[in-house]
C-alpha cells in the first residue's frame, strides 16, 4: 500500500484547526518512536517483551517514561 493513500483527504477534513492537526501528528509521531524503540530493544536483547530470556527465568515486563523534544513539541514516550 502506498503511504500517501493511507491518510485520505476525507480523513484530513476532520481537523478544523492547525492545533488539532498538530495534536494528531504528535500522537502519530509518539506511536512511531515507541514502536521503533520497541523493535530495537527486541533485536538488541534477542527476545520480545513478556517472553522469557533465552536460558533464563527473567522476562521484560515493565517500561519507563522519557520526555523527548521533537519538531512536534515535547512528547512523553513509554
Amino acid at each position: 500500500m502506498n503511504k500517501d493513500e493511507i491518510i485520505t483527504d476525507d480523513f484530513l477534513k476532520q481537523f478544523k484547526t492547525g492545533d488539532e492537526l498538530n495534536d494528531f501528528m504528535s500522537s502519530i509521531y509518539k506511536r512511531g518512536v515507541e514502536s521503533i524503540l520497541q523493535g530495537e530493544l527486541d533485536s538488541h536483547l534477542g527476545y520480545k517483551k513478556n517472553e522469557l530470556k533465552p536460558g533464563g527465568i527473567n522476562s521484560r515486563n515493565g517500561y519507563g517514561t522519557k520526555s523527548l523534544k521533537s519538531k512536534f513539541g515535547d512528547i512523553q514516550i513509554t
